[in-house]
């Protein structure tokens, strides 16, 4: 007999949809003990903070493992609310807020809601590696949007303006972006929302390291609006409270698209697990500091690996601005940036990932995660440094000798 599968997973099946098969070779191996480091993945090497975690401990011993309200519960959306206004300065309350199965969750339902079918969707690139398969499973078509490594990876705001058709639908970004580590300024977010104002479009702001910024401020998008209007933002606690495990993010956007998530939720989700939200609560209202604790080790790992790659042959690491990644430009070297994290791993069993994985932009750049402890860094920096000199081209006067 033969049987058929849908469409949605071929069509979802591209770009970045193998970036991370060295990763998941490098956690295999590290599993079996092997002499391997992995620098390819944004999952902190830190616990959560305990009063998080006991939270969701006391919440199960005390019954907490039944059904919860498939949008969430009050006292989360609550938090979340107070936490944005704060944030942007927004009127917002619980009716604004949807809570998801963190931000993977939150951006496949925020797009879910928003787009059809031949609808047209402008990604601002370097994307991260799942928005592409997001979007396109709705059956809408992508307008790539580059923000180019010649203009340190910022938007140049003509090239959006350029891409915006009739059937554009929304524009998604993300601030700070990963992997580029870069924050938007007020400037460049007041020109996005001009675009998206002019032509009546909405904004999926994916704002999960705003954080995490530790070189200048963070604006969340939100910021523009008094409330929730055509901007939905996009969090979770996964980086800034160690909680990638723990799956829990959010939307915020008007009343009306909440109740949309909520009906998309009811058929896909069915609520999130009530102590995992009793833990999220906890976070927002009782690790207040935790965030700010997390940047200030993220910022001192990303001068220590800035530090250990300086100078390295055919090597151009580039400071992060928030974050736990950083970008080095590998082209010197003299491997594409595929061939190149696949030489690095066989070579050192150091695991990073292909920048190219991201869009143009970052091709001949690979992503290094600071998700992992100072000396697991440095050791990593000194086999990627030994690997670039083995095989950058010699250098004579300034040109590459022959």
């Amino acid at each position: 007999m033969s049987r058929n599968y849908s469409e949605l997973t071929g069509r979802i099946a591209g770009r970045g949809a193998d970036a991370w098969l060295i990763h998941a070779q490098a956690k295999d191996a590290a599993q079996r003990g092997e002499d391997v480091i992995v620098l390819s993945v944004g999952d902190p090497d830190l616990d959560t903070p305990t009063v998080i975690a006991e939270r969701a401990i006391a919440a199960i011993r005390a019954g907490d493992t039944h059904y919860t309200p498939v949008i969430g519960r009050p006292g989360l959306r609550a938090a979340v609310a107070e936490r944005q206004a704060r944030l942007a300065g927004q009127r917002v309350g619980a009716e604004h807020v949807a809570c998801c199965s963190g931000a993977q969750n939150a951006l496949y339902f925020a797009v879910s809601c928003l787009v059809s079918p031949g609808d047209r969707v402008a990604v601002i690139e370097p994307a991260y590696v799942t928005y592409p398969a997001t979007v396109e499973q709705t059956g809408a078509v992508i307008d790539y949007v580059t923000a180019s490594a010649e203009a340190g990876f910022r938007l140049e705001v003509d090239a959006l303006a350029a891409a915006i058709r009739p059937e554009t639908r929304a524009i998604v970004l993300a601030n700070p972006n990963n992997p580029t580590g870069v924050v938007l300024n007020r400037d460049e977010l007041s020109a996005i929302y001009a675009i998206a104002e002019q032509h009546d479009l909405w904004i999926i702001s994916d704002e999960v390291y705003g954080d995490l910024v530790y070189d200048g401020a963070f604006i969340p998008m939100g910021a523009l609006e008094e409330t929730p209007d055509r901007v939905i933002t996009v969090g979770s606690l996964s980086k800034s409270h160690a909680m990638t495990g723990w799956r829990s993010g959010w939307t915020i956007g008007p009343p009306a698209f909440t109740d949309h998530v909520e009906r998309l939720s009811l058929a896909m989700l069915y609520g999130m697990p009530g102590f995992v939200m009793e833990a999220a609560e906890a976070a927002l209202r009782e690790a207040a500091d935790t965030p700010a604790e997390m940047t200030a080790i993220y910022h001192r790992r990303s001068r220590l690996a800035m530090q250990a790659l300086d100078g390295a042959p055919g090597l151009d690491a580039k400071a992060p601005a928030a974050g736990m990644f950083m970008m080095i430009d590998v082209r010197g070297v003299g491997f594409t940036s595929q061939a190149f994290v696949e030489r690095l791993y066989r070579e050192t069993g150091v695991s990073v990932l292909d920048g190219g994985a991201f869009g143009p932009p970052t091709d001949g750049f690979v992503r290094l995660s600071f998700a992992a402890s100072e000396a697991t860094i440095l050791e990593g920096c000194r086999r990627i440094r030994r690997f670039a000199e083995t095989h950058a081209p010699a250098v004579d006067g300034g040109r590459i000798a022959s």
